[in-house]
């Protein structure tokens, strides 16, 4: 598949495109590199399952769980009013694009597809304005300036991105909120999605939340990724300013009315523990992706390194693999019953993939990445 135009532009649906994304739940691999979560909680390992018999599975209230939210707020530097639980952080970009639409919508990317696709399906223009993988996919300012309108009503991103892992710097996000708060844009609110936040490497500590940047900026996050419990299905998300913060509460109502209340439950207690949980998926981070650099130089690869989350992005030599020769890599892949994500689905070239080194165990992360040279061999073959 080609590379997305820089500057793509997505024109309206009447309906949501085919996902294949949704492969990565619905059809299994035995190696499985796409995924891009640390590895999966046990209900065991964050609570006492008895104290779950006497809970009641009521409604909830539509801002969610009165502890659950504090402890967001805690992590966050918000007040725990400012802050929506939500059904993971997909929900949470849901209504932001549900509160947003019809208008104008900036997505950065390389993203997550429905950063995109679900604006775009409920009815507005989208733009996309994509970073550069010989870039390093830095935050491209100007780029996203020149393409604010006085219609732009969200600007979304990602930091760390997802599927690269980069961090946005503290000065790179300074300039984008000047760029929409000072020029064309006076009514957009800049989503800054950070499911990847918690997910850092070694003694790295969890950066600051962008949550308390601006009135402007709203964030989102879930403990899907870095906590590994995506089977919650639980996020939420940070809005300071309170009218925007009651149209997405009366949206979630309307839409779901309340989160499930063993979610939420158990979602706090994942956070009264996160700091024992998160330090030995740090730990495993750093060790797999040391494997992973050390492949990396002896294959002909190039990797963007990660600021942080259990994924990144891999690009096949364009100098060594033409592009005729990409889809035997993934063919030899498929053989092997192994799986990366193709760039395609974020909007980038099939050539970059998207490779997930913290869903594994070792042992067959270190199996999965020997399958994987063999498929880049192949590729290698087919385009002498």
């Amino acid at each position: 598949m080609a590379a997305a135009a820089p500057h793509a532009r997505i024109g309206a649906m009447a309906r949501f495109p085919l996902s294949t994304m949704s492969n990565l739940i619905d059809v299994s691999v035995r190696y499985d590199l796409a995924e891009s979560t640390c590895p999966a909680l046990r209900v065991d390992e964050i609570i006492d399952p008895a104290e779950l018999a006497a809970l009641t599975l009521g409604y909830g209230t539509s801002p969610g769980d009165a502890d659950l939210r504090a402890l967001v707020a805690a992590d966050t530097g918000v007040r725990p009013e400012q802050v929506l639980v939500t059904t993971g952080a997909a929900g949470a970009m849901a209504l932001l694009a549900l509160d947003r639409s019809p208008g104008r919508v900036l997505v950065v990317g390389p993203c997550f597809p429905p950063a995109s696709t679900v604006p775009a399906g409920l009815g507005a223009e989208v733009d996309v304005v994509s970073g550069r993988f010989d870039d390093g996919y830095r935050l491209p300012v100007d780029a996203v300036a020149d393409r604010l309108t006085d219609t732009t009503r969200l600007v979304s991103l990602a930091s760390p991105q997802n599927p690269a892992g980069v961090r946005y710097t503290d000065d790179e996000l300074a300039a984008l909120l000047a760029a929409v708060t000072e020029r064309a844009a006076p009514d957009a609110i800049v989503l800054v999605d950070e499911t990847y936040r918690a997910s850092t490497y070694g003694a790295t500590p969890v950066p600051p939340s962008a949550a308390t940047l601006s009135p402007r900026v709203v964030t989102c996050s879930s403990l899907s990724k870095a906590h590994g419990a995506p089977g919650l299905r639980l996020g939420w998300l940070t809005c300071t300013d309170p009218e925007p913060y009651e149209r997405l509460r009366n949206a979630k109502f309307v839409t779901a009315l309340s989160s499930a209340r063993i979610d939420e439950v158990l979602g706090a207690a994942v956070l009264r523990r996160q700091r024992e949980l998160l330090a030995p998926r740090a730990a495993l981070l750093t060790r797999t992706l040391a494997t992973l650099s050390s492949w990396v130089d002896t294959m002909p690869v190039d990797l963007v390194r990660p600021d942080g989350g259990a994924l990144c992005c891999v690009r096949l030599s364009p100098e060594r693999i033409p592009d005729g020769a990409v889809p035997a890599f993934y063919a030899r892949l498929a053989e092997l019953d192994t799986r990366v994500e193709p760039g395609g689905t974020f909007g980038e070239a099939d050539r970059v993939f998207r490779l997930g080194f913290g869903n594994l165990p070792e042992a067959d992360f270190a199996e999965a990445l020997s399958r994987l040279g063999d498929a880049v061999r192949a590729a290698t073959t087919a385009a002498a």
